[in-house]
């Protein structure tokens, strides 16, 4: 009998041996959740320092929580990639599946959002962005968590991979790529791609023009300055967005029109990996942070102008 090779990655009861784009998620997953755990410590004792009522504050409060969720599913992409066998159940791999998406689209919404907060501030257009009590911080936290929760997360395990269910070797995790056959699935994709590549673009050309008012208006060197500094943290939000979130959707644009060949899946996982890498952003706001690191990059400024 004929088993499609898009169905089974094996006959049931065996395991192939690891192949090249295993070796790169194993890695991508490891760096990930090594840094991504060193970088959720590390932040979390820099908030109880900082303001709690501030909406700065919340939303990084909010990143630390979702970089933890994905962070408790990487040891089971782990697992998977190493034994090549998947022993946890259908559904349980549709919720690791799901909280990859979810990370990856809250992370987005969160970066937003503090970004937001600070140009506001920058423009003068607010002279702080604070909640009027820590309850209404934790309310509007609550009400986000709640979506994805109890309307996102159960939709998600309902309807993902609903096509694949009969054809499902339980061995077998991270094969749902027959969903994007269906026209509305491949419309929502569409029109994900398009609004975080418009989206992305508005921000990093705000970025610049924000960053280039700042050096124009501070005199002599930039470097000593607390403004600069806070406009090169805001661009680091968008870095991460664009070397670990937009190379998934700049592929999944190609990867539509091609689900039906094998090899892109590999791809596809490839770049999905590279975004749970926006769990080092919270390691690199500590580090961008340190006094250390400031006079590390004022010494080697000061050493290539002599030369």
């Amino acid at each position: 009998m004929y088993i499609p090779k898009e169905i089974f990655r094996t006959m049931p009861g065996e395991t192939r041996s690891l192949e090249s784009a295993d070796y790169i998620l194993i890695t991508m997953y490891t760096v990930a959740f090594i840094g991504g755990t060193i970088g959720v410590i590390a932040m979390s004792f820099f908030l109880v320092k900082m303001n709690t009522l501030s909406m700065t504050t919340a939303a990084i409060v909010n990143l630390v929580v979702v970089h933890g969720l994905l962070l408790l599913t990487l040891p089971f992409r782990l697992y998977y990639y190493i034994s090549q066998k998947w022993i946890f159940g259908l559904e349980f791999c549709k919720a690791v599946s799901a909280m990859m998406h979810i990370h990856m689209y809250l992370t987005f919404l969160f970066y937003i959002i503090t970004l937001v907060n600070r140009w506001l501030i920058f423009f003068h257009l607010k002279d702080k962005m604070e909640f009027y009590r820590k309850l209404h911080a934790v309310a509007a936290s609550a009400a986000v968590w709640v979506l994805v929760i109890v309307i996102v997360l159960p939709l998600f395990i309902l309807r993902y991979g609903k096509e694949f269910d009969k054809s499902y070797d339980n061995r077998t995790c991270f094969k749902f790529h027959r969903e994007l056959e269906k026209k509305s699935v491949k419309a929502l994709n569409y029109v994900m791609i398009i609004a975080v590549v418009c989206i992305t673009c508005i921000l990093l050309g705000l970025q610049v023009f924000i960053i280039l008012k700042v050096v124009k208006n501070l005199s002599g060197s930039v470097w000593s300055h607390q403004e600069f500094w806070a406009q090169m943290k805001s661009l680091i939000f968008i870095f991460v967005i664009i070397i670990c979130l937009l190379p998934y959707h700049l592929f999944r644009i190609y990867f539509l029109e091609h689900t039906n060949e094998a090899q892109l899946e590999n791809y596809n996982e490839i770049c999905l990996s590279i975004s749970a890498l926006s769990c080092l952003d919270l390691l690199s706001f500590v580090i961008s942070g340190s006094h250390f690191f400031k006079q590390k990059i004022i010494m080697l400024r000061d050493k290539y102008a002599c030369c």
